[in-house]
């Protein structure tokens, strides 16, 4: 194995080289004129190469150490240069962070958070699991995922937290309105939920928080819900709507958008309230690369 020799010995090499003398080199680097010159010496020692010769202003660069100083101080820099990642690597957050999401990646500014999330931490992987809500309730339980999009009641946020031993951070709240084919104003448009329950419904599996915020408040008003078809997309809804089949929720913003582009009917008289959470287990909170999600959620959604 080769010997490795001593970087001060490179240091003080150099900077003799710079300052022209072993006096002024002492100044800068804060030594003693003998330890300079034993840093020289035992460089030389170690190389077999004299690297100055006397001069009667001072010292001057051999040959050799004419040739060999571009690559002293390139090792120099080097050195420099490590040190300082070196020190910018200490309390980088880096590893997989798995993440679930949900309906539509503009929504839930998926893309803004990754960009943010990979600019502030690029030590952090990322890997997306899609799914609806209520799986990713349930992956996070399993810990097959770190973190996930999730919606709900606005008035089960505590309870998430409380029974589920979630952390939540909550980014948004918003409607869901009930949108119906062309030519049902007259059946929707001032019906009350007894009514609403009776007409033909697109359904959603029992995952869906459509599922779970339709089935309390049909329960709260003692009616059943008359589901004709089971979808899991919204997309696939939202076509089957346009389609005659049935009626469905739909979030405010593409219901009126529906109902302009294409003419469908709205219920005036009822809408159902919900909220965007991200959930993550509290056992998992405080792992680095959860706690920079987290981190970064509060910078896009406040």
């Amino acid at each position: 194995m080769e010997r490795i020799f001593n970087l001060n010995g490179l240091l003080a090499f150099v900077t003799v080289a710079r300052v022209g003398s072993v006096s002024r080199a002492a100044e800068v680097l804060n030594l003693t004129q003998p330890a300079i010159s034993h840093q020289i010496r035992r460089l030389g020692e170690e190389t077999g190469v004299t690297y100055f010769k006397r001069a009667p202003h001072g010292l001057d660069l051999t040959p050799d150490g004419k040739a060999l100083l571009p690559k002293a101080e390139a090792v120099l820099n080097a050195m420099a240069d490590f040190r300082q990642h070196a020190i910018g690597r200490v309390g980088q957050v880096s590893g997989a962070l798995r993440i679930g999401t949900i309906v539509d990646p503009e929504f839930i500014r998926l893309g803004r958070l990754l960009s943010q999330l990979g600019a502030a931490h690029p030590g952090i992987t990322t890997e997306l699991v899609h799914g609806i809500s209520g799986e990713i309730l349930e992956k996070l339980h399993r810990r097959q995922i770190d973190a996930g999009f999730y919606l709900t009641d606005p008035g089960a946020v505590d309870a998430l937290a409380s029974q589920d031993a979630m952390h939540v951070k909550q980014l948004a709240t918003f409607t869901y309105r009930i949108i119906a084919p062309v030519g049902w104003d007259s059946r929707v448009a001032t019906a009350d939920w007894s009514d609403l329950a009776k007409l033909p419904w697109i359904g959603t599996t029992a995952a869906s928080v459509h599922n779970r915020l339709l089935g309390r408040i049909f329960a709260d008003h003692g009616c059943t819900q008359n589901v004709v078809a089971l979808v899991d997309h919204e997309a696939s809804m939202l076509e089957m709507v346009r389609a005659g089949v049935g009626l469905c929720l739909c979030r405010e913003t593409i219901a009126l958008d529906q109902q302009h582009s294409f003419g469908l009917s709205l219920c005036e008289t009822q809408s159902v309230p919900a909220c965007l959470v991200m959930l993550s287990l509290k056992s998992r909170e405080a792992t680095p690369v959860v706690a920079a999600l987290f981190s970064q959620l509060a910078i896009i959604w406040g």
